[in-house]
Order: C-alpha cells, then sequence, then structure tokens
C-alpha cells in the first residue's frame, strides 16, 4: 500500500473534532465518514495491486470501458514498467491528499447557517408548516419536500431560496417541514402522512386562501403531492412534481436482486429502532456513485476559503450530512415496495386502501425532469408524466439537486415555474 506523505498524515489526524455545521451541531460530513474513507482508500490500494495485473494483461474490464482500457494498455506498450509504477504512485499520493485536504477544510469550514425560518402557521407533532409570505391575494403555493431530507434545502440561503424567490415573485408560499420524525411519527404509514397531515394542511391553506392551492412536490415529496392530488382534486388548482420518480426499476433494474438480498438485515434495523438511520439512508445514495465525495473534496481543496463558491459549497454539503431518519413502515415500502417490486407504476402503491393511479388526475400538471439526475433517473420521471393525461414537461439541464440550488438556475427554472403555476392554476 502507498504510505501517506507527511501532509497525509498531517490530515489523518487532524480530521476531528469538526467544526459547527447547521444549528451548531458538530459537523458530521460527509456521512457516513468511514465509508468515504475506505471507499476512497480502497481505490488508492487498488492502483497499486492492479499494475502487476496490468502488465499481464489480467484484467477483466467492465465492457463499458473495455474499448477505452484497450486504448490505454496499447499506450503503455512504450513506457518503462518502473516509471508508470512510479507515476501511479505519485497520483495516487496526490488524489490521497488533495481529498484529505478538501475533507479537512470542509469540517473546520467556519460557515454556520444562520438563515432564520418564516412563521410557523401550523403544527401538529413534529411537522410544521412555515409561511413564507407573499402576495396576500396571490396564487397559493404549497411546496411539499421529501421525507429524508431536511426542507431548508429550498430555503438554503439568502440567494439559494426557492420559497423566498416564489413568494418575492406574488405567490403566497408555504413549506412543509416534516422535521425528525417523533414517537407518534415512527409509527406513520403513507395513510397517517397523505391522508393524514398532508390533507389536514392543504384543508389549512384553502381554507385561508379561498380557492383552490397550487401544489408542488419535490422528489419524494412529488409522489406525496400526487398522492394528495389524486385525494383532493377539488382543492387542488396544479400539481408540478420536480425531480418526482415513478418507474423505480428504470436504469437500474439490474441492481434489485441486490435489495432482495439485503432484506433481512434492513428488516432487523428496522424492527430494532423503529426507523431506517440516517447512515444506513446515505450509505444507499453514496451506492449512486462511490467517487463522488472523493472528486467533490478534490476539487474543494483547492478553492479559496473564503470564497462565495466554497461557502455555498459548505452550506450545501451541511445540508446533505443534516438528513432526517425515515419512519419504519415508510421505509419498509420504499425499499421493498417502490424499489423493490416498482409498486408504483404497477398500479399497487395504494393510500387508505385506495391505489394512486396518475391516469386519474384531472387538474393541471407539470413534470420537471433535471437531465442530469443521479438520484432519480430521468427516464423514472418521465414515466410519471407519460402516466399523467395531459401533462406538461419541462426538461432543465441540471442535476437533482442543483436543478434547486444551483445560481445559474434560479433566474431559469424559477421564471419558468412562476409563469407555467401561474398560467394553469385552476381559480
Amino acid at each position: 500500500m502507498t504510505a501517506p506523505c507527511s501532509t497525509t498524515r498531517q490530515h489523518l489526524t487532524e480530521i476531528g473534532p469538526p467544526g459547527t455545521g447547521p444549528a451548531g451541531t458538530p459537523r458530521q460530513g460527509p456521512r457516513p465518514l468511514f465509508l468515504h474513507m475506505a471507499a476512497h482508500l480502497w481505490t488508492v490500494v487498488n492502483a497499486n495491486l492492479a499494475l502487476p495485473l496490468l502488465r499481464k494483461g489480467l484484467p477483466f474490464w467492465n465492457p463499458a470501458v473495455a474499448s477505452a482500457a484497450d486504448v490505454f494498455t496499447d499506450a503503455l506498450c512504450g513506457v518503462a514498467p518502473d516509471a508508470f509504477a512510479r507515476a501511479v504512485d505519485t497520483e495516487t499520493r496526490r488524489r490521497l491528499d488533495a481529498f484529505l485536504t478538501g475533507l479537512h477544510r470542509y469540517r473546520h469550514h467556519s460557515y454556520q447557517r444562520r438563515l432564520a425560518d418564516p412563521p410557523v402557521l401550523w403544527q401538529e407533532g413534529t411537522t410544521r408548516l412555515l409561511d413564507y409570505g407573499g402576495a396576500p391575494e396571490g396564487v397559493p403555493l404549497l411546496v411539499v419536500p421529501s421525507l429524508v431530507n431536511r426542507a431548508y434545502v429550498l430555503d438554503l440561503s439568502e440567494g439559494r431560496s426557492f420559497m423566498r424567490a416564489m413568494a418575492a415573485r406574488g405567490f403566497r408560499a408555504y413549506l412543509i417541514d416534516w422535521q425528525a420524525p417523533g414517537a407518534v411519527e415512527r409509527e406513520f404509514g403513507w395513510d397517517e402522512y397523505i391522508a393524514g397531515r398532508l390533507v389536514r394542511i392543504l384543508d389549512v391553506v384553502a381554507e385561508r386562501s379561498r380557492r383552490p392551492v397550487a401544489v408542488v412536490g419535490y422528489c419524494m415529496g412529488g409522489l406525496l403531492a400526487l398522492g394528495l392530488a389524486v385525494r383532493r382534486p377539488e382543492a387542488i388548482g396544479s400539481l408540478t412534481c420536480l425531480a418526482a420518480p415513478w418507474d423505480f426499476h428504470a436504469a437500474r433494474g439490474d441492481q434489485m436482486p441486490y435489495l432482495e438480498v439485503l432484506r433481512p438485515w434492513f428488516e432487523a434495523v428496522i424492527t430494532l429502532m423503529g426507523v431506517l438511520p440516517v447512515d444506513m439512508l446515505q450509505a444507499l445514495f453514496f451506492s449512486l456513485d462511490p467517487g463522488l465525495a472523493e472528486r467533490k473534496f478534490r476539487s474543494f481543496a483547492k478553492w479559496e476559503a473564503d470564497s462565495v463558491r466554497a461557502e455555498d459549497f459548505v452550506a450545501l454539503e451541511d445540508w446533505l450530512n443534516d438528513g432526517i431518519p425515515l419512519a419504519g413502515p415508510v421505509a419498509r415500502d420504499c425499499l421493498f415496495g417502490w424499489y423493490g417490486a416498482n409498486t408504483p407504476l404497477q398500479g399497487r402503491w395504494c393510500v387508505a386502501g385506495t391505489p394512486v393511479r396518475p391516469e386519474s388526475v384531472t387538474m393541471p400538471a407539470l413534470m420537471v425532469i433535471p437531465q442530469q439526475d443521479r438520484i432519480v433517473p430521468p427516464s423514472s420521471a418521465l414515466a410519471l408524466a407519460e402516466a399523467i393525461p395531459g401533462s406538461a414537461r419541462m426538461m432543465v439541464a441540471a442535476g437533482h439537486i442543483s436543478m434547486m440550488t444551483g445560481k445559474k438556475l434560479q433566474s431559469i427554472l424559477y421564471n419558468h415555474l412562476a409563469e407555467w403555476i401561474e398560467c394553469n392554476t385552476r381559480k
């Protein structure tokens, strides 16, 4: 194994204690830290161990990279093996040091999110409805986020806030803040979340506004919003789903057998804890792109610590690592119903005993699909667009998260969304 250089050893000893993240809590990310560290170190080790095999032509390349591997192997024909080995060793050291440098700088960065929450209009258990104001006579806008991430990704900072932007554009804007499940919410399934709390929140907003509500759902929140639209069509003036999955086997169907193999382990953890813990959820996201964190933190290591770019990076990373456990019944249905059996696409996902059928949606609907989404493949979101009769589609050149937080997209996406909702929400 490559021995770490002196700066690498220094970073390894300085990883903790971390600085402070959201609400002054110790910065935990990237979560789970051990998994990210182990994955990168394993890559470094394998880079050196693979050299003897490469010289003998033994690696079995993934078919997707086989042609590029052949070109690479041919290019090495005139290179001295010892010189190439030294170059690999130098590069692995450089990458390891850059990764640890970025990691250290992130965990000790001075940034803290200080944006105050707007007034709480309604609360039940750990669920809150936040009132972002806006024009009193504007279109009421109810935004439904995912259950597995904090809602403030839609209100990340003064300059990167979907909610404040919509309020400034004249909407009467409300955001649901699910928060971490309490003792009551740990027993929640879709019936309690959608037919219970979400319906009651919609009633509060509709009664206050005296008109149908424009409902916007982001990621998993898009499916919650869809379930609400099917149950209460008379109270909803339009439905917008942002990066909402529907075909859970799209682009990843070959991975589902592994989920079934891991099912006893997931079941044991959920039974023991009553929730699917944050670090297990983060490990599932990690599996979508194991090298993402390493690339991000190597880039971050090059930036000036006090730059706007670095502060934006830390703000988003803090949110990514400030996750929420998933209530046990919902976790089981997400893992083994949605992802395992693809129940939404099969017409077998039910809320309060009634299947959620997108073909029954009657209000104007818009599906926003980020083309570079790694969390919800575009083909998964397109399946929902195809299932809702007459739905409009908006393709966005962005990723799952950058679609909502990228500064360049705000003037484009936000304006288009605002225009569509204003023009299409029933009165």
